[in-house]
Parts: structure tokens; C-alpha cells; sequence
């Protein structure tokens, strides 16, 4: 007789603590006993305190490598605490994987994530890779967080089976590994020629982007530059890139 599939039992991810304040740009991370997280830019802890080895520093696997250009990845162990600096006008956003199994992250955008949980690489079709000179990106799973860095705050769209999502190519954190996605343009003529290229994204699920700025010509509006140059850049094809 079939023995029944036991369930799976879930992190109590209650007791783990990662609070990150955004004016003070920086991350406090609390941890007890029997919680770990790999810290992918071991540079960032500019305070810890805890046992000295609780902290055990890594080579990366070759993801890792690629994605982040870096080598070295540290794993913590509690209980400790530590302060990880962050650059300015970003945020950290964590992330419960429990339900979300299924997203394919940017691993540009991962902090941190907890060592219950399993990466792994997904190659990208090789038109998108070419385009977007993103080869590879990650999935994780098990259960656990994992800690998203982005410029701005992390928002949370849901997909349609229909009705498409289009996205700024730079601003995609993570998708649904199930989700139809091509890269596009939209609108007339005019702002299709003035607009960064797009993701093209439905399906169900959520995705995560970030919301920072990358309008440039917003902040050069802010700081007074020409009117004539805006009008230019807004009137001629690819203007934004001819005129400076």
C-alpha cells in the first residue's frame, strides 16, 4: 500500500527579523539560532555581532560568479546581528518563497537568501540573451526568503492570460517561469521610437519590478535644462540619444 505524502513542514520565518528603513539607507538583519543566510556581497556587513564563526565565507558557483561578478559569498549563522550598508535611493524588499516557487529572478537583484533554499540557473532563449545580454536567471526553491535589492521600492503586478504587461526591459526584477514573454514596443509610431525596449509579459502569477526612475530627461527637467533640447529630444527619432 502507497504510503500517503507526508507535508511538507514550513520555516517558522516569524523569528528571523530583516528591517530596512528607507532614508537610513541601510539593512538590519536579526537572527536566531537555527536560521542561516547566504549574503551575496559579503562587502556590505559594515557591523556584526555574534560568535566570529558564525561566519563562514564561500566560493560562488559558477551562477553566482556570472550574475554577480563576484567570487565570494558569506554564510551566517545565528544568533547574530549585523547592519549591511546599502547605496543610496535603493531598497530591500524580502521575499517569502513558501508560494512562490515559480518566479525566475534577476540575480542582479538578490541580496541575500536563506540557506533551506536551492538555486538554479535558467538559460534564457538565445534572441532575448542578445538583446538583453542577460544569459542567465535563477530560480530558487524550498522554503525560505530571500532579500531583493532595487532601485526604488519593489511592486508587485499580476499577470492575464490576456491582457498583456509591458514592463521596461531594466526595470523587470523577477516573473513566473510558466509566463509568455518576448521583448516589444508599444503605442503609435512616436512612442514606440521614444520609449526604452519592453518586456511583453502575460500569463498568471505575480511579477516583481522595480520602481526607480530611469527617465534621465526627468531629472534633467527638474534641474532646468533646455527647453529647447526637451522639445528636440521629444520631436526628432532617437533625439534622447543625438542630442545630449
Amino acid at each position: 500500500m502507497a504510503q500517503a505524502k507526508k507535508p511538507r513542514q514550513r520555516l517558522d520565518l516569524r523569528l528571523m527579523n530583516i528591517s530596512a528603513p528607507p532614508p537610513l539607507e541601510h539593512v538590519r538583519v536579526s537572527m536566531e539560532e537555527a536560521e542561516s543566510l547566504y549574503i551575496l556581497h559579503p562587502k556590505s556587513i559594515i557591523a556584526y555581532q555574534g560568535m566570529p564563526q558564525n561566519r563562514q565565507d564561500q566560493l560562488m558557483n559558477l551562477t553566482g560568479v556570472y550574475g554577480k561578478k563576484k567570487w565570494i559569498r558569506s554564510l551566517l549563522r545565528g544568533p547574530c546581528q549585523m547592519i549591511l550598508g546599502i547605496p543610496a535611493g535603493c531598497s530591500l524588499t524580502t521575499v517569502d518563497l513558501g508560494e512562490q516557487e515559480e518566479l525566475l529572478f534577476d540575480l542582479r537583484h538578490v541580496m541575500m537568501f536563506s540557506e533551506s533554499l536551492s538555486m538554479k540557473s535558467v538559460i534564457q532563449k538565445m534572441k532575448t540573451a542578445w538583446i538583453t545580454r542577460d544569459l542567465v536567471r535563477v530560480r530558487f526553491t524550498g522554503l525560505g526568503v530571500v532579500g531583493l535589492l532595487t532601485a526604488g521600492d519593489l511592486a508587485t503586478l499580476h499577470l492575464d492570460p490576456v491582457k498583456p504587461i509591458f514592463v521596461d526591459k531594466s526595470a523587470l526584477v523577477a516573473y513566473p517561469q510558466n509566463a509568455k514573454i518576448r521583448l516589444s514596443v508599444y503605442g503609435n509610431q512616436l512612442a514606440s521610437q521614444h520609449m526604452n525596449v519592453q518586456w511583453e509579459i502575460t500569463g498568471t502569477g505575480p511579477i516583481l519590478i522595480q520602481t526607480g526612475s530611469r527617465d534621465h530627461e526627468l531629472m534633467a527637467h527638474l534641474q532646468d535644462d533646455s527647453l529647447f533640447k526637451r522639445i528636440l529630444r521629444e520631436l526628432l527619432p532617437f533625439g534622447n540619444v543625438i542630442i545630449k
